[in-house]
């Protein structure tokens, strides 16, 4: 199975001027949590997260609305081409443990978004019992290297 067969599309973007508090609407209007930032050359800057948006509202202490896209998103993309394989895409997100990946076509221009929301949904629809899903979610889940998680203290847990 190819991405453009599960991918979404229209893609919803922003723009790297649009306030924090336009982003989030725009990602409540069309439910999703990632949109690509695309610049005036239609390519993408960025990308933003609702997490990238949590995370610039609490480091800049503003209100959304003093907050741009472009303090906000994430300048390294990883994207996806709209025949590249469902598998390759796996990889990518597996990789470099993301959920969403923006889908371009041959001018670096954004065509899609595939999230692994869209991999569960057509692997539950194809009725596939393969574990690649399940490897790919595994591999996504697992906390980064020096990721403040990694860095709290255990306790035990209350009652056990």
């Amino acid at each position: 199975m190819r991405i453009d067969e599960i991918m979404s599309k229209p893609v919803v973007t922003c723009r790297p001027g649009d306030s924090l508090d336009k982003v989030v609407a725009i990602m409540i209007e069309y439910d999703c949590g990632a949109l690509p930032v695309i610049g005036a050359d239609g390519h993408i800057a960025g990308i933003v997260t609702d997490r990238d948006v949590c995370l610039a509202a609490h480091n800049e202490r503003l209100p959304l609305d003093g907050i741009r896209a472009q303090q906000a998103m994430t300048t390294k993309i990883v994207a996806a081409r709209p025949r590249d394989s469902v598998e390759s895409v796996e990889k990518l997100m597996a990789d470099n443990k993301i959920r969403r990946v923006p889908v371009i076509d041959d001018r670096g221009r954004p065509v899609g978004m595939v999230s692994f929301n869209d991999i569960v949904r057509a692997a539950a629809r194809a009725h596939e019992d393969d574990v690649r899903v399940v490897d790919t979610l595994a591999a996504i889940c697992e906390p980064r290297r020096g990721s403040a998680s990694a860095l709290l203290p255990t306790s035990p847990r209350k009652g056990h």
